[in-house]
């Protein structure tokens, strides 16, 4: 911590100039009807005071206690015999950076009890002084009162939100591992059987190259075909990876309906506003699936689609009227549910599905923690 902000705290609501006068003010109130005895003595009390404070911010353990004992004790003296009461406001405001609930509380307290007796013994012993500062007492003893309170619960908020960065930092960098791995499966399950196939092919088309080019060519044009295969699917799959927003979805939905003669119906606005790029590519991805599995193995007429933007989170519901999904549980589960459940509990989603006949999905993302 550098110097500057030891001595002169920030981000107390106080303007830097105010606190350069607290730091002078000290100087000009042992001057005026003081001996020189008292000048001198007043002067190495400032700069003890002064040096005590910085050490506050160097130290740890018992030794902060000790140097906010010492300052203690100055303030109550600069009080009672200069009049001087604003450090103080130096004190409250290092008392406000204790991270400890019971040195907080007690310093707290005892800070509090010590400069309000000292202010009201003050007015007795020094009455003329007191009374020509009334209003920057009462503005200082305000301070003692709420800046470490303020400065305390500021300093909470501040550590509470930079430990939510550093979680979401981390979650994030667990999501780019459950993808990868999910890539990694989606390529080997797409890829995997292909390479086998046309690894087979071509040792049975060498060896029949001789023996039966007839049959060999065959081969080769399977070789070719499969390579083909393999080829589209490749692509299909890195353009299921780019991440697309619902909107777009939506039009790609329509199409598809329209063209397999479908009724549908699309309730809510699918321009998500203010949701994660992620989150919005994983909803993008589920509703497509979702659609997919209406087309192609529910047999249903209609279709509804309902996208509600919650506050906290994003509802889409995907309701049709075909034969149910209890029919043909494993290949429907075969045909997209599972990748919905793993992408869904990639940003701590949910799914749920109902059949009575006919099938509702419903997949829900928390907006929160996914940039």
């Amino acid at each position: 911590m550098q110097i500057g902000y030891q001595l002169i705290p920030k981000n107390t609501g106080l303007s830097i100039f105010i606190w350069i006068v607290f730091c002078l003010l000290p100087f000009y109130f042992i001057i005026i009807n003081s001996s020189p005895l008292e000048i001198v003595f007043g002067i190495i009390t400032i700069v003890l005071f002064f040096a005590a404070y910085q050490l506050n911010f160097i130290k740890k353990g018992w030794t902060v206690y000790v140097s906010v004992a010492i300052e203690m004790v100055i303030n109550v003296g600069m009080t009672l015999y200069f009049g001087y009461v604003y450090f103080s406001l130096f004190l409250a405001f290092f008392i406000g950076n204790i991270q400890n609930r019971v040195g907080f509380i007690t310093l707290y307290i005892i800070h509090l009890v010590t400069s309000i007796t000292s202010v009201l013994v003050g007015f007795f012993i020094q009455t003329e002084t007191f009374l020509t500062q009334i209003p920057f007492i009462i503005i200082t003893v305000v301070g003692v009162i709420l800046l470490p309170i303020s400065m305390y619960n500021r300093n909470k908020q501040a550590h509470l939100e930079s430990q939510l960065a550093d979680a979401n930092k981390k979650i994030a960098e667990l999501l780019i591992i459950e993808e990868r791995e999910r890539i990694a499966r989606d390529l080997h399950d797409t890829l995997g059987q292909k390479l086998s196939l046309i690894r087979l092919k071509s040792d049975l088309a060498e060896k029949l190259m001789t023996k039966n080019p007839d049959r060999a060519t065959k081969e080769i044009q399977d070789i070719n075909q499969t390579a083909k295969t393999a080829l589209n699917e490749v692509r299909d799959l890195v353009s299921m990876m780019k991440r697309t927003r619902v909107k777009e979805e939506i039009v790609r939905i329509k199409h598809m309906l329209e063209l397999t003669e479908i009724d549908y119906k699309i309730i809510g606005d699918p321009d998500l506003k203010e949701v994660p790029t992620f989150s919005e590519h994983v909803l993008s991805m589920c509703l497509k699936e979702a659609i997919t599995n209406v087309v192609k193995h529910s047999q249903a007429t209609k279709c509804e689609i309902v996208i509600e933007q919650l506050k906290g989170e994003i509802k889409i519901k995907v309701k049709d009227n075909g034969i149910g999904i209890q029919k043909n549980w494993k290949q429907s589960d075969g045909n997209g549910i599972k990748g919905m459940k793993e992408r869904l509990e990639f940003v701590n989603g949910q799914l749920d599905i109902e059949s009575n006949p006919g099938t509702t999905l419903q997949f829900q993302v928390p907006l929160v923690g996914y940039q």
